[in-house]
């Protein structure tokens, strides 16, 4: 009967074990776990929210940088539109200067040309008053036929 005696002494003791084990040493655990549970959690959140910002900065990053070759293409577009223009204005001001140019030498040999018909004329004239000199074998005044002279070379 000691046995029992034994066995009810150990269950005693047992339990005495298991409630000092649950008041005094199972909520310092179980705070400790708690704890850390929420460290955890936290930490996991985190995690996650650092997640979703990364994604949110990467694709704030490509839509920056759509937005960016957009406005490189628009510069590059309104850069190539102003050299055309450019080139345009200047094809515009060299044709005006070329038709300037033509005009003047244009001008310039109308006057040349009036000038060696002039010449000419005066020398013609002369070959006339000189070639009617010798056939008649006496001067001829040329004052008294200028006016002759100046219709004839008017004709010519």
């Amino acid at each position: 009967m000691n046995i029992n005696l034994t066995l009810f002494g150990q269950t005693i003791s047992f339990f005495l074990f298991v409630w000092f084990c649950m008041k005094f040493v199972w909520p310092p655990i179980m705070q400790a776990l708690e704890e850390r549970k929420a460290k955890i959690a936290d930490g996991l959140a985190a995690a996650d929210r650092g997640k979703h910002e990364q994604e949110l900065a990467e694709k704030r990053a490509k839509d920056l940088l759509v937005e960016a070759k957009r406005e490189a293409a628009e510069i590059i577009a309104n850069a190539n539109k102003r050299a055309n223009e450019i080139v345009e204005e200047s094809k515009g001001d060299a044709r005006t200067e070329g038709e300037r140019i033509v005009v003047a030498a244009r001008a310039e040999i109308d006057k040349e040309r009036n000038q060696a018909r002039e010449e000419l004329r005066a020398q013609v004239v002369s070959l006339a008053l000189a070639g009617a000199e010798k056939v008649l074998g006496r001067e001829i005044n040329a004052t008294e036929h200028n006016d002759y002279l100046t219709k004839m070379s008017a004709q010519l």
